[in-house]
């Protein structure tokens, strides 16, 4: 690398919730950083970063950085920084430090503590190392972090044991893609060259989604079914794929079981029946089945997307018994990817420390369910909320309720954050936070297979300090005195490491510094079921599997349709008529850069797209201001009106902050607080609307 006296180029990973967890340089001109570029020798970033983070060191050195800590001296809410007033760190953590020591000393406990983060950053050090033992060893309560992917990832683990599928690498072998529920070119671009290389040897893509995205336009085919059926669509394929022998009968007498309970199951699903539930032709479903059948290699890329809904558990469980059924995982380029996040193996103990949780252990509430557990009597209620890494007051569900849970004046919560954003609205105590590029981590993927390094480009500008920093400082007030509360950044890198496993073999923080990435140990041309090897107690895909009925589910994939939808609540879709689904908007992630001037000029506005048919009957033009709404809230967007949506849903891209939204308020009114059949999974994609013309 280079380091000149004025000038030096620093190794970096991107901190955030997205697959392709690129490995950037980061130029350090005079102790600032003036440029982030992605990393060209890495083979799955080769050089280009999204549109996102491409201009990471504008994000850093931004004007409205939050400088110091400040305390609230105004109203909750207000959102106004003159509402609050600058204090030390000092006074700021004794403040944090008497506050939790008389909670935890009270008759209710320290359960009346509710710690909230999830992936602002991922990395094992800033993410989930101190703040677990810190939060383990003072008796808070737990929390069970499900906002994003838990259904999708109970669903996956409940077919083939774990998140390991095909290598996004071996995806230009393939003859046909099935992007399912993935908007690739937004959420997952680095995997794009790897399609298009692909394509131009011949091979098919096919995009599953009820919106025509960015992708689907590159794509071959776009079946636009509705959402929340995707479980009843692969069950339709496996019906045509079982009725014309089609399946590969030798892999799943090797490798599977349950093949002929699933055969049996999939016979209710006949392409004529399923077209009707999913909203497209049964001719499409035949031709779709006997396409990915009879192609080698065919890959299902999906994501989790389509898991947000009542049913989403089964719906990813079902769509990857597909490679199962016709063979398909024999190729290094065949298969499903997920998430690759299971193929790093990782010492979770000796990162969170659950040894110091006391016992009993605490309670354990569930971050999709916010709002209840702020307004809601629980036993203790929730008296102290500690946020970082995360958003709530913007990207949790059932807005309206978590808003007036935090301006509960009896709630004292405590905000760690690099910008002033809505949660910090709410906050009593407000801690400024470093950016990626003013601390150290190391990151695993969930899009590929390497571990990226991410060493400090610069100093913490202003006041700002890393999680870490901030949980030993607090633990020290506290008087914790076990000696990891002492581990530095890096030595607890290392231990996240210290595992001994052959995808580990060579690989140590030492090379790791030295390169800044190392693929994991595993063969070039991965293909991990090829003669099965499943991480099951059977050691086979368990197509039929007997511990899923234990939690009242189905052994065996069936459809469990969306809680709202018209066939499963046709009084409430009387009253409101259209399936919303939220997903990532190209310049964001999840609420992340949505106060970004480039990004922000990106999006332009908060908008809601509708269907011509469905704009026609409510009399609505494109750009006309219109309300969404539903029996939790309503919020108010500029509509778009346009065939990327199909009849029957409304769309609307996020997640926008609420101070940046007309009347502060902004999709997630709409959304419920109801989680999934497997995993306790926030249900953004299950929510029935009306859309009317605002006068």
């Amino acid at each position: 690398m280079i380091n000149e006296p004025e000038r030096k180029i620093v190794r970096a990973a991107c901190p955030h919730d997205c697959p392709d967890t690129c490995a950037m340089l980061v130029t350090v001109e005079g102790g600032r950083a003036v440029r982030v570029a992605g990393d060209p020798t890495h083979p799955f970033t080769r050089g280009t970063l999204c549109t996102k983070v491409a201009n990471y060191e504008q994000r850093t050195h931004s004007p409205d950085r939050l400088q110091s800590p400040l305390r609230r001296v105004g109203a909750k809410g207000a959102g106004e920084e003159a509402r609050f007033e600058r204090i030390s760190w000092d006074d700021a953590l004794d403040e944090i430090a008497t506050r939790f020591r008389a909670l935890a000393a009270s008759p209710e406990g320290a359960e009346t503590i509710m710690p909230y983060s999830y992936c602002g950053t991922m990395g094992f050090v800033q993410s989930e190392s101190m703040d677990r033992r810190f939060f383990h060893r003072l008796g808070a309560s737990l929390l069970d972090r499900t906002i994003c992917a838990s259904a999708g990832a109970a669903g996956y683990d409940a077919t083939n044991g774990a998140r390991i599928g095909t290598d996004p690498e071996r995806f230009a072998d393939a003859r046909l893609i099935i992007l399912w529920g993935t908007n690739t070119i937004t959420s997952n671009v680095h995997l794009w060259p790897f399609i298009l290389e692909a394509k131009h040897k011949g091979a098919r893509v096919v995009a599953i989604d009820p919106r025509r995205t960015r992708t689907a336009d590159q794509c071959d085919e776009h079946v636009a079914l509705l959402p929340g059926t995707d479980a009843a669509l692969a069950l339709s394929l496996m019906h045509v794929i079982f009725a014309e022998g089609l399946q590969d009968q030798d892999y799943l007498d090797r490798y599977a079981v349950g093949a002929d309970e699933l055969k049996q199951s999939a016979r209710d699903y006949a392409p004529a029946r399923v077209a009707e539930i999913c909203g497209i032709e049964a001719e499409t479903i035949v031709r779709l089945a006997r396409e990915y059948a009879t192609t080698r290699p065919a890959v299902i890329r999906l994501n989790y997307g389509m898991q947000r809904h009542a049913g989403g558990g089964m719906a990813v469980r079902t769509v990857v018994c597909l490679p199962a059924v016709t063979g398909a995982w024999r190729d290094a380029a065949g298969g499903a990817l997920l998430s690759s996040s299971s193929a790093f193996p990782v010492n979770h103990d000796a990162l969170k420390r659950p040894d110091l949780l006391p016992s009993p252990a605490p309670r354990t509430l569930n971050m999709s369910q916010l709002g209840d557990a702020l307004t809601k009597v629980s036993d203790p209620p929730v008296r102290a909320l500690y946020v970082y890494n995360s958003n709530p007051a913007a990207v949790a569900p059932d807005q309206a309720k978590v808003l007036e849970g935090l301006r509960r004046d009896d709630l004292f919560t405590v905000v760690h954050e690099q910008f002033m954003t809505d949660t910090c609205d709410f906050a009593d105590i407000i801690l400024p936070a470093t950016t990626q590029l003013e601390h150290f981590d190391l990151h695993k993927a969930y899009g590929h297979l390497y571990l990226t390094v991410n060493e400090r480009a610069i100093a913490p500008l202003h006041e700002s300090k890393p999680n870490t920093e901030v949980f030993r400082l607090l633990a020290a007030r506290l008087g914790f005195e076990e000696e990891c509360f002492k581990d530095s950044d890096e030595e607890i890198a290392r231990q996240a490491i210290d595992v001994q496993h052959p995808a580990l073999e060579g690989i140590t923080l030492e090379l790791l510094r030295e390169r800044g990435w190392m693929r994991l140990n595993v063969p070039e041309t991965y293909a991990p079921f090829a003669e099965g090897n499943f991480p099951m107690p059977s050691g086979k895909c368990e197509l039929r599997n007997a511990r899923l009925e234990l939690q009242g589910l189905p052994a065996v994939p069936e459809f469990i349709p969306p809680r709202e939808s018209h066939r499963s609540a046709p009084e409430l879709a009387r009253r409101f008529p259209l399936a919303l689904i939220s997903p990532a908007a190209h310049a964001f992630l999840n609420s992340s850069f949505a106060n970004l001037p480039k990004q922000l000029r990106q999006e332009r506005r908060p908008f809601v797209e509708i269907n011509p048919e469905d704009a026609t009957a409510r009399r609505i033009s494109d750009g006309d201001r219109v309300r969404v709404s539903n029996e939790r809230g309503s919020c108010e967007l500029t509509a778009v009106v346009t065939t990327r949506a199909r009849p029957g849903v409304a769309v609307s891209p996020s997640v926008w902050w609420n101070k940046l939204s007309p009347g502060n308020t902004n999709i997630n009114q709409l959304t419920s607080q109801t989680v999934t059949d497997m995993g306790g999974g926030a249900t953004f994609y299950d929510a029935l609307v009306e859309i009317e013309l605002l006068d």
